[in-house]
């Protein structure tokens, strides 16, 4: 009785700490945060983890704070357990400084990147924004990365508490000028990944970025087919995700489908990226006109998002898993991107507009909402309203 009474006690504990952490992030800080240079918050707020990360102390306070080990919310995916469905997507981690901080706070996997076979320092500035009447950031990194092999290196001899995943894409350089060299240049990339000495858990493919230069692109069937074929013939020795657009219609996105399905090394599908339609009815214009360049993350994506997962689900949930990625600000857009079909949902958006406790939020809400339906598992509630 004192057992139960002791941890009843530490749940209320927690979720007026994560309360209390919203209330003062939302209200105050992000106000303050909001009024500087985005970029170099991002670059003090992944150094600032990556310190947290390497303090043995820092990582039991945030665990004890943060981590949610309620066992209806965990599953076992591609031979890999995911404590979480929550996980970072890529694209915000792109230099691998979070990876012994995220389990911390709560996410049960991780991507690291987008990395690519060579170094690229970053489209044109400004490449990150703020749009909060849109609930949005504009996004024009083009795959800024120092490379795969040197990000890596820096991974080497780190063992990791939750999954961490490695999204690979095409190096954004205009030098790639056929499909050849694209083929050729993302190969190179697995192959440095796969001889990297690092016990990452999944790849991510990630062919849908819209702000790369040249011509090359992966979406046509008969060049993704030939990028698959070409990967596949290296002998993967992990899962691997592939990252779509959310721009094409729905029956270029079944065509697509049709070939990754016949791909086995292939486990996953992730809907999807930024929104690239500027007069989508989420985007407050008057934001939009500040950034001439670059696409959008989080509410603009929220809708196509849900509804590729759904139609891949019906069509193809028997085959392949299905990520979500795209406007998850709470545990009822994480549920609903579950119900439609999501076995695993990303974000990064949230976490710049809601705060660093959002992800165990969300844990503990999805426990809620999973036992509230009568669901004795995480699994069982996956594509029930598809």
């Amino acid at each position: 009785m004192f057992g139960r009474g002791r941890f009843v006690i530490i749940a209320i504990m927690r979720w007026l700490i994560l309360t209390t952490i919203s209330f003062f992030y939302r209200n105050f800080l992000k106000r303050i945060l909001f009024l500087q240079d985005p970029e170099k918050i991002h670059h003090r707020a992944v150094r600032a983890g990556e310190w947290l990360g390497e303090s043995k102390t820092a990582k039991t306070f945030f665990s004890f704070f943060f981590r949610e080990r309620d066992t209806i919310i965990s599953q076992r995916l591609f031979n890999i357990q995911f404590d979480s469905p929550i996980g970072l997507s890529a694209g915000f981690d792109y230099e691998a400084r979070l990876t012994q901080i995220l389990p911390c706070l709560g996410f049960g996997f991780g991507s690291v990147g987008t990395l690519t076979y060579l170094k690229y320092e970053g489209n044109p500035r400004p490449m990150l924004g703020r749009l909060p009447k849109s609930r949005s950031l504009m996004v024009n990194k083009g795959f800024k990365n120092l490379g795969v092999a040197a990000t890596l290196e820096r991974l080497n001899g780190k063992t990791f508490t939750c999954p961490v995943g490695i999204s690979i894409g095409k190096t954004n350089t205009e030098k790639i000028a056929t499909q050849r060299d694209g083929i050729e240049d993302v190969v190179n990339a697995f192959r440095a990944a796969e001889q990297a000495n690092v016990s990452f858990s999944y790849y991510e493919l990630n062919i849908s970025c819209p702000n790369l230069k040249g011509t090359v692109e992966f979406y046509d069937p008969i060049h993704l087919k030939e990028l698959l074929s070409a990967i596949g013939g290296i002998g993967i020795s992990r899962p691997v995700w592939i990252k779509i657009p959310i721009s094409k219609t729905d029956s270029e996105i079944m065509a697509m489908m049709d070939i990754i399905v016949a791909f086995p090394f292939i486990e996953a599908v992730i809907f999807g990226n930024l929104q690239q339609d500027r007069n989508h009815p989420a985007l407050n214009q008057d934001e939009v006109k500040k950034f001439p360049h670059g696409n959008f993350s989080g509410l603009p994506c929220r809708d196509k998002s849900d509804e590729l997962i759904c139609l891949a689900f019906k069509n193809y949930g028997s085959r392949i898993k299905i990520v979500g990625c795209g406007g998850v600000f709470s545990a009822t857009d994480a549920y609903r991107k579950i119900k439609l079909g999501a076995s695993l949902v990303e974000l990064i958006t949230g976490l710049i507009f809601e705060g660093p406790q959002l992800v165990s939020q969300i844990n503990y809400e999805l426990a809620y909402f999973l036992r509230r339906d009568g669901y004795r598992s995480i699994t069982e509630a996956i594509g029930r309203d598809a």
